[in-house]
């Protein structure tokens, strides 16, 4: 159960605000609720810079479908093309700065609001499909995260 509480301090700057999580262990659900307040107000970046070996391509976040490592290039499915990069995926999840982004393997991210379908795989794996009709493997290492960022 979460309880919340508002208390007046005068000594803060109109413009600061000071939040004190206080709970009996820090837990999961702890470290998702700081998580949330930390990234509160964040401005996630509506335009994404994507080098390639030709160009500097100017991507809508919002269009990203999802990004895959194959073969040292990472691979970035739009809603309007295939883009093919240099950059890690470390790197890529870190600029895109925006929950919407899960990583379900440990070369694939995907935007969730592309995610159509889930299906179970072999030996604990899933199968996601996305928009235009991208599949990738969410690896059994993933799909818990994968859940609690689908709140189930």
């Amino acid at each position: 159960m979460v309880h919340s509480q508002f208390e007046r301090n005068e000594q803060l700057a109109p413009s600061q605000i000071e939040v004190l999580v206080k709970a009996s262990k820090l837990d999961e659900s702890v470290q998702a609720l700081m998580l949330y307040i930390d990234q509160f107000q964040t401005a996630h970046p509506t335009i994404i810079p994507m080098k390639t070996s030709e160009q500097l391509i100017m991507v809508k976040a919002a269009d990203i479908i999802m990004a895959d490592v194959q073969q040292g290039q990472l691979l970035v499915y739009t809603t309007a093309q295939l883009i093919q990069c240099k950059e890690p995926l470390s790197h890529l999840r870190q600029r895109l700065a925006n929950p919407d982004f899960v990583q379900v393997s440990k070369h694939a991210l995907l935007n969730l609001n592309h995610l159509l379908s889930l299906s179970d795989s072999f030996s604990g794996n899933m199968t996601a499909v996305l928009t235009s009709q991208v599949k990738t493997e969410v690896s059994r290492k993933y799909v818990k995260a994968l859940m609690k960022s689908l709140e189930i």
